[in-house]
Formats: C-alpha cells, structure tokens, sequence
C-alpha cells in the first residue's frame, strides 16, 4: 500500500483538476459568453454561476495543494516554467472575483465595464490554462513546435469552456437566452472537436512514448473506443441542442452531461498517454514524491478534506437546482 502512495497521490491530483476543468470550466465558459449588447441577459447568466463559481475554484487550490506537498519537486519545476502564465492566471481570476462584486456596486454607468472585466479575466484564465496544459504535455520542451502546441491547447481549452458554458445556460435558462445559449454551445463544440481531433494527431506525432501507447497491441483495442464514445457524444449533444427549446426542458441535462462526459474521456486519454509520470518525460511519481512519512501524514488530512469538499459541492448544487431566476442585490 505504501509503495504506490506516490501513484495514489497523482491518481488525486488528476481527479482535482477534472473537478476544477468541469465545474469552474463551466462558469469561465459563461464568463466568455457575456453578451455586450444586453444587460438583461447579462445578469441571468451572472444568476445562474451566481452560487457556484467561488467555490468551483475550490478544486484548483486542492490540485496546488496536494501537488506541493505530494510533489514538491515537480512543483518546483512546473511554477518555474510556468512563472509567467500563472502570473497572468492569477490576475485574471482576481479580476473576475473584484468584477463580480463591483458590478453589484458600481453606478448603472460603469456596470458595463466591470461586466466587461468579468470577461476579459475569463478569457484570459482560460486561454493561460489552455496554454499551461499545452507546455505540461510537451515536458516543457523549449521549441517551436512545442510552443506552437501549447497555443493550439489554448484556443482549444477556451472553446471547451465555452461549449460546456453554453450547456450549462441550456441548462440553467429559458426563452431567447438559453436558444442563445445553445447556438453558442453549438459552435463551440465544433471549435472543441477539431481541437480535440488536431490535438490528437499531434501528441503522437511530437510524442514518441505517446506514439508507442496509444498504436500498440492489445492496447490500441482498449484505447479504440475514447474516441468514438467522444465524436458520437459530441454529435448527439449538437443534435439536442439544434432543437432546443425542447417541449417541458426534456432531457435538458443531457447537454452539460454529455460535455462533461467528453471532459472525462478527454482527462482518461491523457492519463493513459502519461500515468505514472508526473511531468511528461521527465520524472515519475516515484521520482518527484515526498518522503513516505510525510505522504502518509497528508493522506490523513486528504481523506478528510476531500469527501468534505464533495459533500459540500453536492449539497450546493443540490440546493440551488432548478432554473436561474432574476437576478438582485438587496
């Protein structure tokens, strides 16, 4: 049991950053969405992450966490390349928290510009997140096809927000809005499918050891049906969502469902392509994990903050269920 600490530790840090993608994912993508032209629409959309967004992020400081004291080594080296980009990461989710609050303070002359603001710092996290992955999978490699990629992953990250985004106002709203929402969602998810289709010739194709997972026997066969479970489920949530409004909301949940099924698939392929290591092509999870007595004294807290977390996102989402209503401050 104690020797795959290190393994069971990464195992964690992967789940914390599909929570974060999925649920602060959805709230970004809303960010980007923002209408300009009206206000109305603007603060039903603000309604409906209005609950949920501030503890979204919560899985992104877990993922931090459990990756400084699991691995601090790999800390090390993932902040130092990734100085700048999580500098601007920063500021821009400083920017979407002052913006959310100041909009309900400011004079009806400036709440425009702190509207704007909110999507601004949502564009920028996400493209800065984008990018991040895209320089985590090529190891950090210092070239031009390596940069290249990483932008390629930038716009592709931000079209999945903003596709899961859309699914969520399908969800969360009614009448012009949520056919808005859908239009939207639609073609971000074409965006989303010929990111995720380039970026899957790509990483094999720059990626030697990629290369030898994903086209070797047996395992190509157990790797065959990703794909195919992704495209079919992109299809059939572009096909709902040509129809919405549907009659009575039926099988409105399938859009943010389904997109959030790609999200899965999408977070299994890459720790198909990587598992055990925790930077790609550099080092392991045996390589970069603490000590064994400082693994173990962690696990107790992670045991406990967890299942925390979990409880407490359910019962969120679970209170505030149901469609977005109007918007107020008083």
């Amino acid at each position: 049991m104690f020797d795959y600490l290190p393994e069971i530790y990464l195992l964690l840090l992967g789940f914390s950053v599909f929570m974060y993608a999925v649920l602060d994912g959805y709230d970004l993508g809303v960010g980007m969405l923002l209408p300009s032209n009206n206000e109305q629409q603007r603060d039903r959309m603000i309604a409906s992450i209005g609950p949920f967004w501030d503890a979204n992020e919560t899985w992104l400081v877990l993922a931090v966490g459990i990756l400084l004291i699991a691995f601090p080594t790999a800390h090390s080296l993932i902040l130092t390349e990734l100085y700048l980009p999580t500098a601007i990461m920063l500021i821009a989710l400083i920017m979407r928290g002052v913006a959310f609050d100041f909009r309900a303070k400011a004079v009806s002359d400036h709440k425009d510009r702190w509207d704007i603001c909110f999507k601004v710092g949502s564009f920028l996290a996400s493209l800065t997140q984008g990018y991040m992955v895209g320089r985590y999978i090529m190891g950090f490699e210092h070239s031009s096809e390596a940069y290249g990629f990483a932008l390629l992953s930038a716009l592709c990250v931000a079209a999945a927000y903003v596709y899961i985004g859309g699914a969520w106002l399908v969800l969360k709203t009614e009448g012009e809005l949520q056919i808005r929402a859908a239009r939207w969602s639609r073609r971000a998810g074409w965006l989303a499918a010929l990111g995720i289709l380039v970026v899957s010739v790509v990483n094999p194709w720059v990626n030697e050891q990629v290369a030898q997972r994903w086209f070797s026997f047996p395992e190509m066969l157990l790797l065959a049906p990703i794909p195919l479970i992704v495209f079919a489920t992109i299809y059939l949530v572009d096909r709902y969502l040509r129809q919405v409004p549907m009659v009575n909301d039926l099988g409105v949940h399938w859009p943010f469902f389904g997109v959030s099924l790609i999200f899965a698939l999408s977070f299994l392929g890459l720790a198909y392509s990587f598992f055990p290591q925790v930077v790609p092509g550099v080092m392991t999870a045996q390589q970069a994990a603490s000590s064994p007595a400082t693994l173990t004294i962690v696990g107790y807290g992670v045991v406990i903050v967890m299942p925390m977390i979990l409880l407490y996102t359910f019962a969120v989402y679970r209170i505030f269920k149901g469609k977005a209503t109007e918007l107020s401050y008083k």
